[in-house]
């Protein structure tokens, strides 16, 4: 469907409302090609949920909107998603502000996430890296130090290919212009979560 074939447009739509028609209309397409990962999405979610129950952690970082949507999902995790159940250990690293900005002015901005997962990371802890572009230098840093530590590093980037996507042991990769793909990461975010919820409803208080 055309944007002049969308409901209510007619010659008196504004130029703004065409705008706002036009990128919904992008948007569509998008967040439902996450039916095609929808058995990656939910292996992604028993494989946390299980880290989780078993007292592992989960660290997720971000820049710019996708900083707002790795704190989206440890938010949801520490306090809840669909229901009472037990808080889980979820850490926002771009949250740490004062971690961020010291890190970034003694060792440069690279290592703002870096040194914050070897910092905390553990054997079996679980990374969780978004970028719509999946070049960002200091998710590469993180990447590579979850490997080093023995933690599970998993990415939501943009299209395939990208320098995080191949850094990381796994990647959901989604196609589309950025905007978009971070409009569906919120939506995959959402999915997984509700996909997590029976099993930390089951597994109790550690």
């Amino acid at each position: 469907m055309t944007i002049d074939q969308q409901p209510g447009i007619d010659e008196h739509t504004t130029a703004s409302a065409r705008i706002v028609l036009d990128h919904v209309a992008a948007s569509v397409p998008v967040i439902a090609s996450l039916v095609d990962h929808h058995d990656h999405i939910a292996a992604w979610a028993d494989d946390i949920a299980g880290r989780l129950v078993a007292g592992r952690r989960l660290l997720a970082a971000g820049n710019g909107g996708s900083a707002a949507e790795a704190q989206h999902l440890t938010s949801e995790l520490t306090g809840r998603f669909d229901g009472d159940r037990p808080a889980y250990s979820a850490i926002s690293l771009h949250a740490e502000t004062s971690a961020v900005t010291a890190i970034g002015n003694d060792y440069g901005f690279d290592q703002v996430f870096a040194r914050q997962v070897s910092a905390h990371a553990r054997v079996g802890d679980v990374v969780v890296l978004l970028s719509t572009s999946g070049n960002s230098p200091n998710l590469l840093r993180a990447a590579e130090a979850a490997r080093a530590v023995g933690a599970r590093a998993i990415a939501l980037t943009g299209p395939r290919p990208n320098p995080l996507a191949d850094a990381v042991d796994d990647a959901i990769c989604i196609e589309g212009p950025s905007a978009n793909v971070q409009e569906a990461q919120l939506v995959l975010v959402h999915a997984l979560c509700r996909a997590m919820e029976p099993a930390l409803h089951r597994g109790g208080r550690r």
